[in-house]
């Protein structure tokens, strides 16, 4: 169930020229996943791991967007429902939900996702800025937006996406 970074990268890495991206500047990679039938990305040096969804303990007086902690060979990750942080109400998880492991500051957590997609490379200044005032409810958690084939990546802020995450008992 449970792929390694380093696997998916080889999987997925772009098979282009290595002179291209000295011609065109910095470039980021991204882990882009969906929720709902939206495409997010988060930057792929914040990722430790992607894991199939297993169930999680529950824990008292956390936010609704928490589904819980799991053990993570010995860490405690807890384990926030990306779609529930967005108000869509909380994931209906089954075995095809995966749980994007990722770093905020020195803190590990769990983002549940209804599928991990790709990892895409994008040149820097390919990231265009989010438009003010007219993003519904999830715009100050976007850092940018990149276009992907016909998609749209929202690149998200993950520091602004879960702020207490420092502050929290885990």
């Amino acid at each position: 169930g449970d792929v390694p970074l380093t696997e998916l990268a080889e999987l997925t890495s772009p098979s282009g020229d290595p002179s291209q991206a000295a011609r065109y500047g910095a470039q980021s990679q991204y882990v882009t996943f969906l929720v709902e039938d939206r495409t997010y990305g988060i930057d792929i040096k914040l990722v430790r791991e992607i894991k199939q969804w297993s169930s999680t303990t529950g824990l008292p007086n956390q936010p609704i967007y928490t589904r819980g902690v799991l053990n993570l060979r010995g860490t405690i990750v807890p384990v926030h429902d990306l779609r529930a942080r967005f108000g869509s109400g909380l994931t209906e998880a089954t075995q095809n939900h995966v749980v994007v492991i990722a770093w905020i500051g020195m803190k590990t957590v769990g983002i549940l996702v209804d599928a991990v997609s790709d990892i895409v490379s994008v040149p820097n200044e390919e990231i265009k800025p989010v438009p003010s005032g007219n993003m519904s409810g999830d715009g100050s958690f976007v850092s940018g937006l990149v276009s992907s084939g016909d998609d749209m990546v929202a690149l998200l802020d993950l520091n602004s996406l879960f702020p207490s995450v420092d502050d929290d008992l885990l």
